[in-house]
């Protein structure tokens, strides 16, 4: 008897231990009002449930509201509803400080994940049998080995540049900083009345990506992709050399004072925001602005005869023995909260989001590759795929700097660049602040 209790209770632990994380599923057919699946203790099928889902990707609000409404008008128990917050960043380290924690965000760092903060995603194998390889993998926690998001895209950054200009100017996109700088400076001298680079560096996230695509694009390409990873979460002091007066990071904020100091970058750096940099690039009065693929759609919304004329480049190689490397890596990446009671009816709006339909029409929204091998989409005109082929093909393909410290976000690196260009910090006292902010970061 007791023989038969004890293999009675195994079982159930098993069945109760598969049904977690990912047991329930958003059913296409069912026109209940309900979802598949088993709610979550203390929830019925019957009982209103209501998602919070925060982001910080501006970009993507419409597009993601019309899915939502979708959704929310597909069955009548779960309501969704988004807030994006621009600095997202650090306004989620509140959020988990307080009551108000999201269920579903799009927020992600390495510390969240050792501190518990995301739900295990590994068992969801109706979105991981879907998804590129290199995508899953790029989802896959180094430490663990597990998945605590899952993305629905893949993104590519570099420099867009003004092709008409540069070959009005006969000149070739560059492989060395002194060919970059040569080529902004034949700009500024031969026409003045264009940026040669367009910063929006009001907004710190912007200047923050600047610093992963550059200076730790060159520790990734010289370490390698996992080595870099697993240095930087083991804080290798003396592989990532980020306070040295010669190291990437100093010579990197030197770059960036020259290029203010000679007149290569708008004056208005440290108040211009992203519109300001769409609108002067696609009338003609940018010659290039650094982003990802996500910029596209609104390049293209205001000026629709810009179709041919954007290139698409890699960031130069700066460092003595370094190479070009381009952004090559995941992008829309989705997780949940490990705490919220709600964590199978956030799986349910994600399989929702995730339907092939839906994840077609945000790839060409967007702009942005779709990481779903059941998913074609035209997610970018001929030319410009093009020409990104070209620069993936002709650079270091890297990922982004997932391993940072949660206390020191994307949007704490691109602040200490902006006191670089007010004048607060030589390139020296940056890069030796730089490093002391990433170790306090790690504490």
């Amino acid at each position: 008897m007791r023989k038969h209790i004890m293999i009675f209770l195994i079982t159930l632990c098993l069945l109760v231990s598969c049904m977690a994380g990912c047991g329930l599923s958003y059913n296409s057919n069912d026109t209940s009002g309900n979802v598949s699946g088993t709610p979550n203790e203390g929830n019925t099928k019957s009982d209103k449930v209501k998602l919070k889902f925060f982001t910080g990707k501006i970009e993507t609000i419409d597009i993601i509201n019309e899915i939502i409404n979708d959704f929310n008008a597909s069955q009548n128990r779960i309501t969704v509803e988004q807030e994006y917050q621009k600095d997202a960043s650090n306004i989620i380290k509140i959020k988990f400080a307080s009551a108000d924690i999201p269920d579903i965000m799009t927020t992600y760092e390495q510390g969240f994940v050792d501190d518990g903060k995301f739900l295990d995603l590994s068992n969801c194998s109706q979105w991981w049998d879907r998804l590129l390889p290199s995508m899953k993998e790029s989802c896959t926690d180094v430490k663990t080995g597990k998945q605590y998001r899952v993305c629905t895209n893949m993104t590519m950054a570099g420099f867009f540049y003004n092709k008409d200009i540069f070959s009005g100017l006969n000149l070739e996109t560059a492989n060395t900083w002194d060919e970059f700088t040569s080529n902004l400076e034949t700009i500024k001298e031969q026409m003045p009345d264009v940026t040669p680079w367009f910063i929006f560096g009001k907004e710190a996230w912007h200047l923050g990506h600047l610093i992963e695509f550059i200076p730790h694009g060159y520790i990734k390409q010289s370490l390698g992709a996992v080595e870099a990873k697993k240095a930087m979460l083991n804080n290798d002091k003396a592989k990532l050399n980020f306070g040295a007066p010669d190291g990437a990071m100093a010579v990197f904020a030197q770059n960036m004072i020259d290029l203010k100091n000679k007149g290569y970058i708008n004056s208005d750096v440290l108040t211009a925001v992203s519109d300001n940099c769409v609108q002067d690039f696609a009338s003609g009065k940018a010659a290039m602005l650094s982003n990802g693929m996500w910029v596209l759609s609104s390049l293209l919304e205001a000026n629709p005869d810009m179709e041919n004329k954007i290139g698409f480049a890699p960031y130069p190689a700066y460092m003595p023995g370094s190479k070009p490397v381009v952004l090559s890596a995941e992008d829309s990446g989705y997780s949940i909260s490990a705490t919220t009671p709600y964590q199978e009816e956030c799986i349910a709006f994600l399989d929702f989001l995730f339907l092939a339909d839906n994840q077609k029409k945000y790839a060409e929204g967007c702009k942005a590759p779709s990481a779903f091998k059941d998913v074609t989409a035209e997610w970018a005109p001929a030319a410009i795929v093009s020409e990104v082929e070209s620069a993936l093909k002709n650079a270091v393909n890297i990922g982004f700097t997932n391993e940072k410290p949660a206390g020191f976000s994307g949007d704490d690196m691109g602040r200490m660049l902006q006191d670089v260009l007010v004048g607060s910090y030589t390139a020296e006292s940056f890069a030796s602040a730089y490093e002391k902010t990433w170790d306090e970061g790690m504490k």
